[in-house]
This record gives structure tokens, sequence and C-alpha cells, in this order.
């Protein structure tokens, strides 16, 4: 009501839009300033003008309007099937970019559905879905119970710094018994079986990371080698910061990540949604598998 006069001019003004009577707006606003115990409009007329109080109040009443009309919309998308949140969860090799331009194009179709989105290593995607802790997920491997199709396809090659590495020696080919001997930074927690391309015998240790980037900072100080997807290690690639392993053979390796619908609840509206902008998205960089 207050928002109402404001807006309109005066209480008559108000009244004929709100579909009340005068008098009814009138003695909520005269209730309203007896309560704060302070005077919210100046009335002159039949012109009404906040008060420096009053501007003060309105503010804060604008801010309570949009929050009841958000939450009126979301009892509306719920009832309709719409999730109030969405859990999410990602392989920390999806690209970012991707990753970010589904989210805004979600954004702008569903702004009252939260999306809590959790990037991680391979094997907690499997873990999350076990647990039941996801609607949606971008993983390699698609658990027995779920149902999955693949979205796109990454390129992973063995990489090191030259000058800190040996794998790194002009016209020499590195064999599996050469990488024996090298540190591998390798993305996982130390006590699972790693979940990915590549992975060697530890005759010269692994460090276990939890991190994309953290792997990315230790292969770049030379700390060892270490599989990472080529998308995200472009930039050092073209500055020779790192190089890639001339290996024998198999000097690269291709995963693909699947786009994984946890069947405990079935996706709703919003997960359903999300799921069709993630296709979308995939389709559009041209990394879907061939």
């Amino acid at each position: 009501m207050l928002h109402a006069v404001v807006e309109c001019g005066g209480f008559a003004q108000a009244a004929k839009c709100l579909h009340l009577s005068q008098s009814a707006i009138s003695h909520a606003i005269k209730t309203m300033q007896e309560n704060l115990g302070v005077p919210i409009l100046d009335v002159d007329g039949r012109k009404a003008r906040l008060t420096a109080a009053g501007h003060a109040v309105h503010a804060r009443a604008l801010h309570l309007i949009k929050e009841a009309v958000t939450t009126e919309e979301l009892a509306q998308r719920v009832a309709l099937g719409w999730e109030p949140e969405i859990r999410v969860v990602v392989d920390h090799a999806f690209p970012g970019d991707m990753l970010l331009h589904a989210l805004q194009a979600f954004a702008q179709l569903h702004s009252s559905s939260r999306v809590l989105l959790s990037e991680m290593a391979a094997p907690d995607v499997v873990e999350a879905l076990h647990e039941g802790n996801t609607e949606l997920a971008i993983g390699r491997r698609i658990p027995p119970g779920f149902l999955g199709d693949p979205l796109i396809e990454i390129e992973y090659i063995a990489v090191a710094r030259p000058g800190r590495s040996t794998l790194i020696n002009e016209g020499m080919e590195v064999t599996p018994i050469d990488l024996e001997c090298e540190t591998q930074i390798v993305m996982d927690r130390a006590s699972r079986k790693v979940d990915g391309p590549g992975h060697w015998g530890a005759g010269g240790g692994r460090w276990h990371v939890s991190s994309l980037d953290t792997a990315i900072a230790a292969v770049r100080d030379g700390l060892g080698f270490a599989w990472l997807p080529r998308h995200r290690i472009e930039p050092w690639l073209e500055d020779r910061t790192l190089v890639p392993v001339p290996l024998s053979e198999g000097r690269s390796n291709k995963v693909i990540l699947n786009l994984i619908v946890a069947p405990i609840r079935g996706a709703g509206l919003g997960a359903s949604n999300m799921a069709k902008i993630l296709r979308t998205v995939a389709a559009e960089s041209g990394l879907t598998p061939s």
C-alpha cells in the first residue's frame, strides 16, 4: 500500500490502483506510522510525499516486495515440478567457459531455481552419484543403474616442463620404463584408485592433488609430469612453459565426458532444462564425440 501511494502520488490514486477503498489505505498507512513511531508521508491535499524517514522505509519496502514476489514465483514453479535447487557435479576437466555459458543461459530462464555446482575429480563424481548428492553429473563413467549419454570428448596429453624434467630431451623418445622413473602428478586422493588416462607405475613416486589447477601449477614448477586436458594448458604449450612428453606411443588419450541423470527421483523440470542447455552448449563447442 505504501508503495502504491508513492508510485501513484496519493491515497485516492493508490486505492484505484489496488482496487481498495481509500479509507482502508489511509488506515493502513496511519497504523504503520504509529507502529514505527516516525512520520512516513507528508500529505498536502490530494498529494502524498515521502518524508526523510519515509524514503528509508520505502526503500526497505521495495526489497520486501521483491522478495515476496520471488517467493511466490518459486512456490508456483515448485508446484509445477520446478526444483527449488538443482545439484550439479562436474568433472574438473569440463571446459570452464562452456560451464559458465550454460549457467548463464539457465539463469536467464530459471532465475528462481538455485544451482549448487561442484567441480571435482573423476572418482568423486561417481561417488556423488552413488550417495544421491546430485541431480545431474558430467563424468567419465556412467555407473550401473544410471542413465547418461556422451557429451564432449577431451584430449589429454602428457606434459612436463623443459629443463626441469629428464623426460624432455631433444631427439629422445620416452618409453614406459622412462616414465616409471619420473614423478607423476595425479589428480585424486591418494587413498583411491585413479580413474583417468595414462597412469603408470610408481617407480618415481606420485603426488596426489585434488585440483586441476594445482596439478598444472605443479608441472609448471617442474615437480613432475602429468596427463592434462589440452584445452586447459594451451597458453603454456604456446609459450613452451610446458611441452608434450615425446612418448614412443600413445602420445594423447581421448576421454569422453558423459551427461548423467540421477535416477533416484528422476530429473525435474529444472534439471531437465539444465541438461538440454548443456547438450546445446556441447554441440556448439565442436567437442562432441565423433
